[in-house]
């Protein structure tokens, strides 16, 4: 069932969001060659701490997993697509991270993603970047009262799909509110015109999650969490959680 915010529950989600956006724009302006994942993921822990917010990412347990989550971000580098858990693997030079953060805060979630190089990039992973940007802003272009699911879809994956990549089968982006996934699901590609229709009200995540090689298929690392290219070729992944309004998308992780 489909959940629809008040203007009030949309600002007290804005306040949720604000928190990830600092908590994002920390961990990356701290991401540098020779800093692990484990360091990155007490920056983000600290914002929350700071805020008075907690993680909706801290101990979740999906269907899919046989363990619960055990840090407050993901941190996905390379060719691992989402989900990575933060380890002791330090930072080298060229690194694609990708970050995945959430916060709660007096019962409302806030969701966000960002991807970025460590040091010297490469030209290719500036382009997957700023692909997985465009398409994100593709999809909340077509956040609007009138369109529907399918609209949204289309707008992502025909930014993805133009430029040669794949999209992870089988994920996407998801209604964010209460829980941190709730309903809709926000596929990455779809037929415009199809799909529940949007509303006022109506909070989105919207998340491309784009891969190099142009194949769609992935595997699950041993560790149960971190889901990897099959082609070993490197991903990025991008979010906003995002409000229907009828003044139009409103974007509540702004960085």
């Amino acid at each position: 069932m489909v959940e629809l915010k008040t203007d009030t529950s949309i600002d007290a989600m804005h306040e949720a969001g604000r928190i990830v956006g600092r908590a994002l724009t920390a961990v990356r302006a701290a991401a540098d060659v020779g800093v692990s994942l484990l360091e990155l993921d007490e920056v983000a822990r600290e914002v929350l701490r700071e805020a008075g917010a907690t993680s909706p990412f801290l101990g979740y347990r999906p269907s899919f997993a046989s363990t619960p989550f055990p840090a407050v971000i993901c941190a996905s580098v390379n060719d691992a697509i989402v989900h990575g858990i933060p380890t002791r693997h330090r930072l080298r030079d060229g690194d694609l991270v990708s970050i995945d953060c959430g916060a709660e805060l007096n019962g409302w979630v806030g969701d966000s993603a960002i991807s970025f190089v460590v040091g010297t990039p490469r030209a290719a992973d500036l382009r997957l970047i700023e692909t997985a940007e465009r398409a994100l802003n593709a999809g909340i272009e077509a956040a609007v009262v009138g369109n529907r699911i399918g609209d949204i879809a289309h707008a992502v994956g025909s930014v993805c799909r133009s430029a040669g990549y794949g999209i992870m089968d089988g994920f996407g982006g998801h209604g964010v509110g209460r829980r941190m996934h709730e309903d809709p699901p926000v596929p990455n590609e779809g037929r415009p015109g199809r799909g529940l229709p949007l509303r006022h009200g109506m909070v989105l995540a919207i998340e491309p999650m784009l891969i190099a090689g142009g194949r769609d298929d992935y595997h699950t690392s041993p560790d149960g969490w971190t889901l990897r290219t099959n082609d070993g070729s490197r991903a990025a992944h991008t979010e906003h959680t995002v409000a229907i309004t009828e003044t139009g998308p409103r974007i509540l992780t702004a960085r």
